[in-house]
């Protein structure tokens, strides 16, 4: 049985009291997932065991919780804690699957579901998420994920706008997960020239680093995926 990772905030945003603060209260502090079921038999992290549901605690220790329907698991590692909608509160970026449609990347807060990317369409169609990050700069919040890292190998950018998640870009011949592997590799770095998220090329040969600049994503190869991973680029040594 996997273990169900805690994604939590290390510290509250700083600032006044006052409206930011309020919105810090609501916020997230910590999200992990939880009821381990069996129900969907996709296998994708080596075994078949998933979750049904989310809980949320937010930054002034209210508890909540989303618990899917019997067609529905989070088909995911742990929940990543973002400020999504720039509201100055931590909504919770996961993985959830349908059993005919397979999966699709979600926003939940304390009040439930906030948006989401359509399904893939396909059941046991899967999607590999990227850490949520401000990629290009401009004070938004971009989520990126491989589409079906196993087969079509699109690495595809969303942010939200007027309530929904809109693609921005996407770009072929990326992933960050082989089938079986209980995590998800690659990540996210700073070397000092702003963010770029870390995938391997769709060989799983060479690791690529990729930026995004006037909503164009921009791939360049950094380096042969050794026996040491992704850790060295992701530690800025490749």
């Amino acid at each position: 049985m996997r273990a169900a990772p805690v994604l939590a905030c290390l510290a509250a945003l700083a600032g006044p009291a006052g409206a930011q603060g309020l919105f810090d209260a609501q916020g997230l502090a910590e999200a992990r997932f939880a009821e381990p079921t069996t129900r969907y038999a996709h296998g994708v992290f080596g075994e078949t065991e998933e979750w049904g549901a989310l809980e949320m605690t937010t930054m002034a220790g209210a508890r909540h919780r989303v618990r899917l329907p019997e067609a529905r698991v989070f088909e995911d590692t742990a929940p990543r804690l973002a400020d999504v909608d720039g509201d100055g509160a931590r909504e919770a970026v996961v993985v959830e699957a349908d059993a005919a449609l397979g999966a699709r990347l979600a926003v939940y807060g304390p009040g439930g579901l906030v948006a989401a990317t359509p399904f893939i369409g396909t059941a046991h169609r899967w999607l590999a998420p990227l850490p949520p990050a401000d990629l290009d700069g401009d004070g938004r919040i971009e989520l990126a994920y491989v589409d079906r890292p196993h087969l079509t190998r699109v690495l595809r950018v969303w942010r939200l706008e007027a309530g929904e998640l809109m693609q921005l870009a996407a770009l072929e011949g990326l992933t960050n997960h082989r089938f079986g592997d209980p995590e998800i590799s690659g990540g996210l770095r700073d070397c000092g020239d702003g963010p770029e998220w870390v995938l391997a090329d769709a060989g799983w040969r060479r690791i690529m680093a990729v930026r995004l600049e006037d909503d164009r994503l921009a791939a360049r190869d950094i380096g042969a995926l050794g026996e040491a991973g992704f850790a060295p680029a992701l530690d800025c040594a490749g």
